[in-house]
């Protein structure tokens, strides 16, 4: 009897375990969300060429992207791989240079050309630091030429590597013919320059530089950015420039806030006209980095908002978000890419436990979704009831 009560238990359970450890069902909803009005159209200038990148938003898009002279947007290349070669830490000046009567001759040769420059005399010492901040604050021709020299010897080893190392980076449109921009044989894309300017703005030292409206320079003494709007209304530089070919040129970066940190969103004009070609081509700039902020749209996943369900047969648990998020979309992108990850059950489910996680695109975590109640899984027994 006892044999025969082992043996039918056997059997009952047996029967059971295809349905204990049966895995849920899953069915999924789209999330509902909230989501604020896009902002103005974006102000794209009526001549020449522009980009925006925005890497906190994945916003990459142009108009007009095609190749044209550059002007002095030249020296972020310069700037570039000076730092690539000689790196500089916080406190740092780098190697120095003691100038010559030849380096004064340079500078009296760019002074007469109406080149950028800067006052230099035989026996000054400038160091790397010293440099840099000319270069990029004032645009100063002769300061490149110094920075070519200590770093390749000359200035033609030094275009060959920008030429490299804008090959190496995939910047298939951008040639350079001189250190400073002079050249009309220095040219670019708008989206080229954009993705330059991300990757020089990443040294927290460039940044301290291009965000100044003047610098204190040995000899020269006090020396103006030129630099539209730089240090006000959210503008950290990058690089102006212009002459009679290229017209005006701009690389602005634009300070913005989102989800209690800073961003950045830059923005690139070439070719622009009329009046001295900056002043054009920074309002060109601002106005198009401006409304590309705008553009953002803030989408709100409420906590517990049903993303779907999961259970046995008719006992279907709601699970959603276990806290509150928010994501930022832009322009048309007002809808968020979703990816769905769930676990795999075969037994009961609580409330509150982790069930899924989502990837939202853009967003660097995963977020974790819960059941909203408890959901046992069915026995053999529910099943024939």
């Amino acid at each position: 009897m006892v044999w025969g009560l082992f043996v039918a238990g056997a059997i009952i359970v047996g029967l059971q375990l295809p349905f204990v450890h049966q895995p849920a069902t899953v069915r999924f909803s789209r999330p509902a969300t909230t989501s604020a009005v896009a902002g103005p159209a974006l102000a794209w200038p009526a001549i020449g060429s522009a980009a925006i990148d925005i890497p906190a938003l994945g916003v990459l898009a142009a108009q007009h992207n095609v190749v044209l002279p550059i002007a002095s947007l030249t020296k972020m290349m310069t700037a570039y791989v000076t730092l690539q070669k000689l790196p500089l830490g916080a406190g740092q000046t780098g190697p120095c240079v003691t100038l010559t009567p030849q380096d004064v001759t340079t500078w009296l040769d760019d002074k007469s050309r109406d080149e950028s420059s800067v006052m230099v005399q035989a026996g000054e010492q400038l160091c790397e630091l010293d440099l840099l901040n000319g270069m990029l604050v004032h645009s100063a021709a002769n300061y490149a030429d110094l920075l070519a020299t200590m770093v390749s010897g000359s200035v033609g080893p030094f275009v060959a590597l920008m030429n490299h190392t804008a090959e190496q980076l995939g910047l298939r449109s951008t040639h350079y013919g001189d250190v400073s921009g002079i050249s009309n044989y220095s040219v670019s894309t708008a989206l080229d320059q954009a993705e330059l300017a991300v990757l020089l703005m990443k040294s927290p030292l460039v940044r301290s530089i291009v965000i100044q409206s003047s610098v204190d320079l040995p000899v020269a003494g006090v020396v103006n950015s030129f630099t539209p709007y730089v240090g006000t209304n959210g503008v950290v530089g990058v690089k102006s420039g212009r002459t009679s070919v290229a017209g005006g040129c701009d690389v602005m970066a634009l300070d913005f806030r989102q989800a209690g940190r800073t961003r950045i969103a830059y923005v690139v004009v070439l070719g622009q006209r009329g009046g001295d070609l900056l002043t054009p081509a920074g309002q060109a700039a601002y106005a198009l980095a401006t409304t590309a902020v705008a553009n953002r749209i803030t989408q709100t996943l409420k906590k517990n908002s049903v993303v779907g369900h999961v259970g046995w047969g008719s006992d279907l648990v709601a699970f959603g978000f276990k806290k509150q998020t928010t994501i930022y979309r832009w322009g048309q992108k007002n809808r968020a890419a979703f990816t769905v990850r769930m676990g795999r059950f075969t037994t009961s489910i609580r409330r509150g436990q982790i069930v899924g996680w989502v990837r939202v695109a853009d967003l660097a975590r995963p977020l974790a979704l819960v059941a909203s109640r408890s959901v046992a899984a069915p026995t053999w027994w529910h099943r024939l009831l």
